[in-house]
């Protein structure tokens, strides 16, 4: 990783992990007038963080107010978003339990990459054509590093969410302020999520456009 300048700039950065209700945050950060970052371009930039360079990421971050999802949402990148963009804030999503966003996420990709199958396999995330061809692989494998006869193993992938939560956690314990933790299942979440921005509450719960029992 290079060395970087820290910069006091605000920052609103979504680093649950996808399937948790980032979506609907999007949605939220968007009718306070924040520009969210170009999603696509930075899926593209999930090498960077995998080589742990996160130069490309800061670069990128300096061309919105807010973002979300990969490769925000990646271990590690909040610590460094943190220390540069000083004064930023970060929103945690959760589901009600690894079980339940296991089973989303798993379904998702399955819609997404393997024609409504249980599970993708291997062989259908390296045809996927997102991004590029192979990009559903590669990010399996940057994300889970599952073996290749069971991309999404369970047991992997339940540590990982926990794992994410509990790291993310830990990291803000001294200092709250900076970290708020919420379900969009929740509708008291709304208002705690309006506050956290210094928000007059624009609706009385999460804003669904077509609600449904998944959450993106």
């Amino acid at each position: 990783m290079h060395i970087f300048n820290k910069k006091n700039k605000e920052k609103i950065f979504c680093i649950g992990l996808n399937k948790t209700g980032t979506t609907t945050i999007e949605t939220v950060l968007k009718d306070y007038g924040y520009k969210l970052g170009n999603q696509p371009k930075a899926e593209l930039l999930a090498k960077d963080w995998f080589n742990r360079d996160f130069n490309e990421i800061i670069k990128f971050c300096k061309t919105a107010d807010a973002f979300q999802d990969i490769p925000f949402s990646l271990p590690y990148t909040y610590m460094v978003l943190d220390q540069y963009f000083k004064e930023s804030k970060f929103i945690l999503t959760v589901r009600d339990t690894p079980e339940q966003w296991y089973k989303s996420i798993t379904k998702f990709h399955s819609k997404l990459w393997a024609n409504g199958k249980e599970t993708p396999t291997i062989q259908d995330l390296k045809n996927a054509n997102y991004r590029y061809k192979g990009y559903a692989f590669d990010i399996n494998q940057y994300m889970f590093n599952t073996p290749n006869k069971e991309p999404y193993n369970k047991e992997v992938l339940l540590d990982y969410y926990s794992n994410h939560i509990y790291s993310v956690i830990e990291y803000f314990r001294s200092r709250p302020d900076k970290l708020l933790v919420i379900n969009v299942s929740n509708d008291d979440d709304y208002i705690r999520l309006a506050n956290f921005l210094n928000k007059e509450p624009i609706h009385k719960r999460f804003p669904w456009e077509n609600k449904t029992t998944e959450i993106k």
